[in-house]
């Protein structure tokens, strides 16, 4: 039987390994980035955020929101405090975000948790001396799925001046015949409200979406085909791979300077995508359907 595309742990060799150490840089981002932990955005269970600061704090800095992944039942903001070291160097606020794990919740609530952390950063920026004229979100994984509802379509402007997707799921249906179809049992109507590929996007947001060159193929295939939803939607969308880089590699490399991955993030983070990445170590854009 071929192994399945979508279970990380059987093409990652070094899995654990990675994890491991994304979670002792953000231990050591803790320790050593001025932050506010556990602010509740809501009023429900697991409901809070934690907030990290640049060194040279001022007034209407940028403010970036990132959503961990974990196939939205695992894992958890603290995990990922590591990744405002790249959000508070490139002199933004970072808010890093926790949300209901499924099975547990269902995919409404997890969509709603992240609506409203979003809600909570724009009305409540000045609280930590940013501006909510330019937020930006960025996401690995699921997170990167949660990361597209930030910046439907609406009778209002989404406020998303730029999204960085990283590793995103933007098709729901394969994931009912994987392995998580005994974890997290996607239910039909979840698959038709919450695939990204079916809805409208706000054409203000400027969209990065990365894939790993050694991803399993479903990763590639979706990255490309709602890259090309978003651009007939009028976005301005960039599709990039990170030489090299795997599913939990990429992530790690969130957090690590000089990386293509942090370079896209900080440049989505100063809605500059394009000049940034030009002086970088990939071409920008660059096309992943031949990776």
């Amino acid at each position: 039987m071929a192994a399945d595309p979508f279970r990380i742990r059987d093409h990652v060799s070094d899995f654990d390994e990675i994890v491991a150490d994304i979670r002792a840089r953000s231990l050591a981002t803790r320790r050593t980035v001025t932050m506010e932990a556990n602010i509740a955005y809501g009023t429900g269970p697991g409901e809070t955020l934690d907030i990290f600061l640049p060194n040279e704090a001022r007034c209407d800095m940028p403010i970036h929101m990132f959503i961990h992944g974990g196939y939205w039942r695992m894992f958890s903001k603290e995990d990922y405090s590591c990744v405002a070291e790249t959000i508070t160097g490139a002199g933004a606020v970072a808010a890093i975000v926790d949300y209901s794990l499924m099975p547990g919740a269902r995919m409404d609530v997890l969509v709603g948790q992240v609506l409203k952390a979003k809600a909570f950063l724009l009305a409540h920026a000045d609280r930590f001396g940013a501006t909510p004229n330019q937020f930006s979100v960025s996401g690995h994984s699921a997170g990167a799925h949660l990361a597209t509802f930030l910046f439907h379509v609406s009778r209002v402007p989404s406020g998303v001046v730029a999204a960085f997707l990283l590793g995103g799921l933007y098709d729901l249906k394969p994931l009912q015949t994987s392995f998580l179809r005994d974890e997290i049992a996607l239910s039909d109507e979840e698959v038709r409200r919450f695939t990204p590929m079916r809805h409208e996007h706000d054409p203000a947001t400027r969209v990065a979406i990365m894939t790993g060159e050694q991803e399993t193929d479903p990763f590639k295939i979706q990255a490309n085909a709602f890259r090309d939803v978003l651009a007939a939607q009028g976005l301005e969308v960039r599709a990039s791979h990170a030489p090299d880089g795997n599913h939990m590699s990429t992530v790690r490399d969130l957090a690590v300077a000089g990386t293509p991955v942090a370079a896209a993030l900080r440049a989505a983070i100063a809605n500059n995508a394009g000049e940034e990445l030009r002086g970088s170590t990939i071409p920008w854009p660059l096309a992943i359907g031949g990776s």
